[in-house]
């Protein structure tokens, strides 16, 4: 989502362009190439050449994939521009093979090799992990990472942060339920009415109850999906998302909403972006934000104070 975070400071910019320089707003448009930055830092050689791989342009986000290989001004590809070889990778260009050193992928884990995940995928380069294994090719993000975003991973936050640093979480984490779980399960199916329950491995908004948005007939429906599968759900308290001002059909009123930040890494430095993008529930009420159920975005402003 990165791309909705740069188009909406443009659009900012251009229709309140006094308003942006009064207010020592944070730059952001240098997110590309910092990310170009980070990607050669990753690399096991100097002056990297690098690719964003891409499913194709039919996959939903192709705009960004496309936006970003421009503004990093690297090679667009897709697995049939690429090629694996005595364990490195090539693409394809007019002046002939180009081995390559970083690959920026959009493509999900399961589908990037069929020879060592799903062996029908056409979106993947056979050997690619060969390559990788072998060090001559850095893929971003690394495979297995996506492991984080696994919702089965909330209740054990506050465990790792303490096993891996050695300190105590800051922020309080959001009490989760392991469906799973036979207690757990117990106290789900007794208070669903109040309860959010999530697939464990689901994303866009999909596959979720709102228990209090919910009638009588959605929560038996998916009293019945929870108790043939229970290892597939979590569930959260009901969270009270904050709200904020927004331009509807019908005037200004509060919408939900929830920030997502960008975060950088390399062996040599951590980069947070100064901004964010901040996802709006368009429909009055309603707790879901993703783009793909309707939700908007506004631009997130990181304010410079010590020189205003």
């Amino acid at each position: 989502g990165v791309s909705y975070m740069l188009e909406s400071r443009k659009l900012s910019q251009k229709l309140m362009p006094d308003l942006c320089q009064q207010n020592n707003i944070l730059g952001i448009e240098q997110y590309p190439q910092l990310l170009k930055e980070i990607l050669a830092e990753n690399a096991c050689v100097d002056k990297p050449f690098i690719v964003v791989l891409t499913p194709g342009r039919y996959n939903s986000a192709y705009y960004e994939h496309s936006f970003l290989a421009r503004e990093m001004d690297v090679p667009l590809v897709t697995s049939r521009d690429l090629f694996v070889e005595n364990d490195k990778v090539y693409v394809k260009t007019i002046r002939g093979r180009q081995q390559v050193d970083v690959i920026y992928r959009r493509v999900d884990d399961a589908y990037l090799d069929p020879l060592c995940f799903m062996p029908d995928s056409s979106l993947g380069v056979a050997g690619l992990m060969s390559a990788y294994l072998c060090h001559n090719v850095m893929i971003a993000n690394a495979p297995g990472t996506g492991v984080a975003d696994d919702k089965s991973i909330y209740p054990y936050v506050d465990k790792m942060i303490h096993f891996y640093l050695g300190e105590q979480a800051i922020l309080k984490n959001v009490p989760t339920f392991q469906c799973r779980e036979t207690q757990d399960l117990d106290y789900v199916l007794a208070n669903l009415e109040q309860l959010v329950v999530k697939e464990a491995q689901g994303s866009g908004g999909y596959g979720m109850l709102i228990g209090p948005q919910a009638s009588k007939v959605e929560i038996e429906s998916f009293r019945e999906k929870i108790i043939a599968a229970p290892n597939l759900y979590i569930a959260q308290p009901t969270l009270d998302l904050s709200v904020c001002p927004t331009l509807t059909d019908f005037g200004v009123a509060e919408r939900h909403i929830d920030l997502r930040p960008f975060v950088l890494s390399s062996p040599y430095r951590t980069e947070i972006v100064p901004g964010g993008l901040t996802r709006v529930a368009m429909q009055a009420g309603s707790l879901v934000v993703n783009s793909s159920q309707g939700g908007g975005v506004k631009d997130t402003w990181v304010v410079d104070n010590l020189h205003s």
